[in-house]
């Protein structure tokens, strides 16, 4: 039923449509489920190479076993003090995650920026991370050098010699400008090799056609950051055309 939870005769399907080259967007409409489910569903369980439908199902079932303790009758689901669903929050956290994933992190980094993005604070120390998503220290470290690589994180000093990765509203901005970076090096790469293989030649030209296109996407992804950080992230003026003093002259 759309909306319930997978049947195994639906991941079969969905093996079948990786199988067959099917898009998820595809394998959903014929499953009569969105999109994001699929996609979910295929980087929890191995990938679209690697997705096997029976071991996805009891994979599934596994995870389910250990999140729903039995609870004594009569009891009710706690509810969180801020009033958000806590079934809600983690199932949008596990979306936010493979959504990650299919831009192409790997799957812990995209753990970790899930987990800190969602936070109203915007940061968690690497112990609060380890309990959060029951991961070893080891599995937090390495993912938040790769975010730092890639300026997706930043971390700062907090109480006594705890540090603090923090996820803000400038993480974005910062990490496009990174890239803009990394492919404008590309460029310039590209273009260094022009004078190798020889001006004219059918590789030189591949070369700058790259190094052309490079450079306008580099040069248009750093104008796009710099305009959406000033129109986004300024704050509105005290006063306006209209707020000001109206002129003597007036009657």
């Amino acid at each position: 039923m759309p909306g319930g939870r997978l049947t195994q005769q639906e991941r079969r399907q969905i093996a079948l449509g990786l199988a067959d080259g099917l898009a998820y967007a595809e394998i959903g409409r014929r499953l009569d489920r969105p999109t994001s489910t699929v996609t979910r569903e295929v980087m929890r369980n191995g990938g679209p190479t690697a997705y096997r439908a029976d071991l996805a199902h009891r994979a599934t079932e596994r995870r389910a076993h250990r999140r729903r303790p039995a609870a004594p009758r009569g009891a009710e689901v706690p509810s969180s003090a801020d009033g958000r669903d806590p079934e809600a929050v983690r199932e949008y956290e596990e979306t936010l995650t493979t959504v990650m994933m299919a831009s192409g992190m790997t799957a812990m980094p995209a753990r970790v920026m899930a987990a800190i993005t969602l936070t109203d604070s915007g940061s968690l120390t690497a112990s609060e991370l380890v309990q959060r998503l029951q991961v070893s220290p080891a599995s937090v470290s390495k993912a938040i050098a790769f975010l730092e690589s890639q300026s997706l994180a930043r971390r700062e000093q907090g109480e006594g010699r705890r540090e603090r990765y923090i996820v803000d509203d400038d993480i974005w901005y910062q990490s496009m400008i990174a890239s803009a970076r990394g492919t404008a090096q590309v460029a310039d790469t590209a273009r260094r090799g022009i004078t190798v293989l020889g001006p004219r030649t059918p590789a030189a030209n591949r070369l700058e056609n790259v190094a052309r296109f490079l450079d306008f996407v580099s040069e248009s992804i750093t104008r796009a950051a710099e305009q959406a950080r000033e129109v986004l992230h300024t704050r509105p003026g005290t006063t306006s055309d209209d707020d000001a003093e109206p002129s003597r002259d007036r009657a």
